[in-house]
């Protein structure tokens, strides 16, 4: 596919963002264009707002999968692009149209030049939140046509274009949403002792948090607890009867999670008790973690250098992704790809290079061709 219709498919999707399983127009969209494509050899399958696109290989040994993810963030974009969102607070801030383009890209290289093994191509809802990987993963239509081998890819805002990153092992950390709800007395600011102030409260709490990590967990175990939103009250001469915590856990072990959980709800108890209120937790969407298998990382970096992409080995980082649902149950891969950002990641100004584009279908190209010769 020609450069330019790879720029023209990712500012169509970057225009049309949406949420969590609310992927209609995007499914509509790549629909679309899976149609204008349509052979014997494909066959599409719908799953919620994703699809499944498999393409019957010449001589199918094995079917590789690749994983592309199409949900977008709820954040009001300031790019000030010719193609910024159409849909007010909604944006592709985290690069999922480019995901989906080069997902498009390499499907339409392989009709066009019939691959050896079977592929299949998933287009997976609400990474996002709350969640599509494992849900999908688990239904009947991905089971039937479950792949052998799966790898993905990231958009790298840091990293310039023309490069990829991985590494065996953990790439991205277990990660659980954290959300805390306080309800308490509410009162006069005049008369503090006939009321439960919830303010107080959560304010000691995040405090005390931060104990869980530092005296109940093993130091060579890294793991944190962020809080990032705290509401409480209507005014300011009124003591608050609610306050919500919103945060998350994040952990390189999968063992370490529950650990975190226990404490916490110990925690939940104690300050019950010590400031007569109730508190309620609420986990939301958990991820585990993504742990890329070596021989896969071997490969892939191996296939970058015969063609002229530079692979640099990635640091482990805290980050989530659902993906780790998928290679928790099929071996493969995560990397990379630099898009050359100045703003990086869920940022409202994120503008990756759509010279990438191009070296994205490339890598995937590549190594689905690398992957249909190799034994692992």
């Amino acid at each position: 596919m020609e450069e330019r219709s790879l720029r023209s498919i990712r500012r169509d999707l970057h225009q049309i963002p949406e949420l969590g399983f609310q992927e209609f127009k995007t499914q509509k969209y790549l629909l679309g264009k899976l149609m204008e494509w349509q052979t014997e050899r494909v066959q599409i399958k719908k799953w919620k707002t994703g699809i499944l696109v498999r393409i019957s290989g010449t001589n199918p040994k094995k079917t590789i999968g690749f994983r592309a993810d199409i949900d977008a963030l709820p954040i009001t974009e300031e790019t000030g692009l010719a193609f910024s969102s159409s849909h007010l607070g909604r944006m592709h801030a985290c690069g999922h149209d480019f995901h989906m383009t080069i997902a498009l890209g390499s499907i339409h290289y392989y009709i066009e030049n019939p691959p050896v093994d079977d592929l299949l191509f998933v287009f997976q809802p609400a990474e996002e939140g709350p969640g599509g990987a494992l849900p999908m993963l688990q239904s009947e239509a991905f089971q039937e046509w479950r792949p052998d081998i799966i790898f993905a890819l990231h958009i790298a805002p840091e990293l310039p274009v023309g490069s990829v990153s991985s590494r065996e092992g953990l790439l991205f950390a277990n990660t659980s949403e954290l959300f805390f709800d306080f309800k308490g007395k509410g009162g006069h600011a005049a008369y503090p002792h006939l009321a439960k102030d919830m303010t107080v409260a959560a304010s000691q709490f995040v405090v005390q948090l931060q104990q869980i990590i530092s005296r109940g967990i093993d130091p060579l175990e890294s793991a944190l607890i962020t809080i990032g939103k705290m509401e409480s009250g209507f005014v300011q001469n009124a003591i608050a009867e609610t306050a919500r915590l919103e945060g998350t856990i994040r952990t390189l072990s999968p063992e370490t999670m529950p650990i975190i959980k226990e404490k916490l709800q110990k925690l939940m108890d104690g300050f019950s008790l010590a400031y007569e209120c109730e508190i309620d937790v609420d986990f939301g969407a958990n991820y585990y973690q993504v742990y890329n298998e070596a021989f896969y990382v071997d490969l892939f970096s191996q296939v970058m250098e015969e063609h002229n992409i530079q692979f640099n080995t990635a640091p482990a980082a805290m980050t989530g992704e659902d993906f780790g649902y998928m290679l928790k149950e099929i071996p493969g891969f995560m990397f990379w790809l630099g898009v050359a950002s100045p703003h990086g990641l869920h940022h409202a100004q994120l503008n990756p290079n759509e010279d990438a584009l191009s070296v994205g279908v490339r890598a995937v190209v590549q190594t689905i061709a690398k992957l249909a010769t190799s034994h692992a």
